[in-house]
């Protein structure tokens, strides 16, 4: 292998990690979500069963809450290689096979499925900042495009842990791993 090939994959590497950087960084602040999730949880349980008056605010609050853990969740599954994969036929296959399978997946299912969500999110979120769309609910949360705007990003986010892991899975196979 040449000096400068070498240094090709050595910068695909660095790229990748760069990216994963960004990702778990992300995904360590969304993580605190999940603790305020519960304390909301808890908080609207002890007002609605304690009390006998639970708040919309705090119903809604619960949804946005788990869907920042679910939509950012998905991002960082991918960049720690945990998230799940149909292994009917990825566990009968070679190393090899199994990362090639993963390209696959990632450029031909993954990847065309990402941008297409990406992009036409965009307009719904557009739409929903330019009404300043709110919740039905007269005491519910103001600001819909807030979490609206969650779709984007996160696959934004998605996209740049996706290309990651397929940097990485390139470099693995010219380096025969």
């Amino acid at each position: 292998m040449s000096h400068e090939n070498t240094n090709s994959e050595t910068q695909s590497v660095k790229v990748s990690d760069a990216l994963d950087k960004i990702v778990m960084g992300i995904g360590h602040v969304v993580m605190w979500a999940n603790g305020i999730l519960i304390f909301v949880i808890i908080l609207q349980v002890i007002l609605r069963y304690g009390f006998g008056h639970g708040l919309v605010v705090l119903e809604e609050l619960q949804w946005h809450l788990y869907a920042l853990g679910i939509m950012f969740g998905a991002s960082y599954a991918m960049t720690l290689d945990s998230h799940i994969r149909v292994d009917i036929i990825h566990a009968r296959l070679s190393n090899k096979w199994q990362r090639r399978w993963d390209l696959f997946g990632i450029f031909f299912l993954l990847l065309p499925f990402v941008i297409i969500i990406f992009h036409q999110s965009l307009d719904f979120v557009y739409e929903s900042w330019r009404v300043n769309e709110r919740s039905d609910a007269p005491l519910g949360l103001p600001f819909r495009w807030l979490i609206k705007g969650v779709i984007p990003a996160s696959f934004g986010l998605l996209t740049i842990s996706v290309i990651s892991r397929a940097l990485r899975i390139i470099y693995q196979l010219r380096r025969g791993e």
